[in-house]
């Protein structure tokens, strides 16, 4: 079956920054768009960012564009997120999903998060 790894998250500084990693298994990885999503604390979930099935294309949320990268290695399984410039409106329980089809945001699988917290 689908399954999804979040890694990475903790406790950064505003400021700073941190690398979150998905490792997926269950399916063929490199077939599929990747997601990263989060909750904040006491918030809706909120889409962050997206990567097609290869690599080429990447999207991103208003709100983390030009401060997070997404990025994947197919030959690992794994997606990421490199987050810079950290802001606490950051902190978040941060979610990889699988797509079910490039471009709409719809997602079939996800994993368990990762909490990421940004505090001084």
């Amino acid at each position: 079956q689908v399954q999804l790894v979040e890694s990475g998250g903790g406790l950064a500084q505003p400021g700073g920054s941190l690398r979150l990693s998905c490792a997926a298994s269950g399916f063929t990885f490199s077939n599929y768009a990747m997601s990263w999503a989060r909750q904040a604390p006491g918030k809706g979930l909120e889409w962050v960012s997206g990567i097609y099935a290869d690599g080429s294309d990447t999207i991103y949320a208003d709100s983390v564009k030009g401060r997070f990268t997404i990025s994947r290695d197919n030959a690992k399984n794994t997606v990421y997120l490199q987050m810079y410039s950290l802001k606490p409106e950051d902190t978040a329980l941060y979610y990889c999903a699988k797509d079910i089809v490039w471009g709409v945001r719809v997602m079939d699988a996800w994993g368990q998060g990762t909490l990421v917290t940004v505090s001084s």
